[in-house]
């Protein structure tokens, strides 16, 4: 298994980023995840990583090397954050349950598979073409398969950021599970959160994808995005991969505080599970929450020594 892989993330106009993204793999599984917090209630970047964290935790539980279930998995696997986020909010007394939007795909055997519950959305995309993206779990998204408004009012509705689907509400989350995708080696997976996708039009996105690396691609769209978000911007976040289907060969490279590497796991045993998905950060996340990104570069480069550190052990013993 091969695949490129970028991601990054920026607070925008806010006092606090809520988004979060990660990605873990073994030897035949891949899991790419995204959060984004819901600023309308309380303390939504605990949801997210909560959330984050539940999925990594049974990843490294179920993929040995691959998961037998797919579907079943990221089901229930976002089922599990749904009650942690309420067994948190009942542990710390918080007078209403944090919320999250997530989207997470697992991809394994060449075939990806992925899931969703609100408007952090995924896009499969080959030859600088759309062949699959999530549907928003939104009252504008309702409105527009009713053929009640145009999709060019997306971005301007005022209803725009309401959800009716997410982790963390009272009535139990309605999970949206797609059909498995074949992958081509060249496909692109972007993961993204809405203060990309409300910025930029989808087609714009894919060309490029298309025409640039993810390297590029993903910092020259968020910079944009956020740019015309202006002083007011979202957290604006991507997780993007390149597919490449059977392992050549691995090698690496890295932006200043953000993640860009190419990663072959054939040599990893298969006991092995690397991670940049990051558990909480002590023993109670409020003490950890500042007022600017809630992102630590030096954590991140520290999952980027571990994966790397893994691979070339794994290729030493193997020779």
């Amino acid at each position: 298994m091969q695949f490129s892989v970028y991601q990054e993330s920026h607070i925008g106009g806010r006092k606090v980023n809520q988004d979060r993204m990660g990605y873990s793999f073994t030897r035949d599984a891949l899991l790419l995840v995204l959060t984004d917090g819901m600023g309308g209630h309380l303390h939504g970047e605990i949801a997210a990583q909560l959330t984050m964290q539940v999925i990594s935790q049974r990843f490294q539980q179920h993929a040995t090397p691959y998961v037998k279930k797919p579907e079943r998995f990221l089901e229930e696997s976002l089922l599990a954050a749904h009650q942690e986020i309420h067994r948190y909010r009942v542990a710390h007394d918080f007078p209403e349950t944090p919320r999250t939007t997530v989207v997470a795909c697992l991809i394994q055997h060449n075939t990806a598979s992925w899931a969703h519950c609100g408007d952090s959305r995924l896009y499969w995309m080959r030859g600088g073409h759309i062949l699959a993206r999530t549907r928003d779990h939104s009252h504008v998204e309702t409105l527009i398969s009713k053929g009640l408004i145009g999709p060019e009012e997306r971005a301007t509705h005022p209803d725009r950021n309401k959800l009716y689907n997410c982790l963390g509400a009272s009535a139990a989350p309605k999970i949206e599970l797609s059909q498995r995708a074949s992958l081509l080696p060249g496909d692109v997976m972007l993961l993204c959160s809405d203060g990309l996708w409300a910025m930029l039009e989808d087609d714009d996105l894919a060309r490029r994808l298309q025409n640039q690396t993810i390297v590029r691609a993903v910092p020259d769209m968020l910079r944009d995005a956020l740019a015309i978000g202006g002083q007011h911007a979202d957290n604006a976040t991507a997780l993007a991969i390149m597919w490449q289907g059977g392992a050549v060969g691995s090698g690496s490279n890295s932006a200043t505080g953000y993640l860009s590497t190419m990663i072959s796991t054939e040599a990893l045993p298969q006991n092995v599970v690397s991670s940049t998905i990051m558990g909480m950060p002590g023993p109670d996340l409020l003490e950890h929450v500042h007022d600017d990104d809630a992102f630590d570069d030096d954590a991140i480069e520290k999952a980027i020594a571990e994966i790397r550190g893994a691979i070339e052990k794994s290729s030493q013993i193997l020779k």
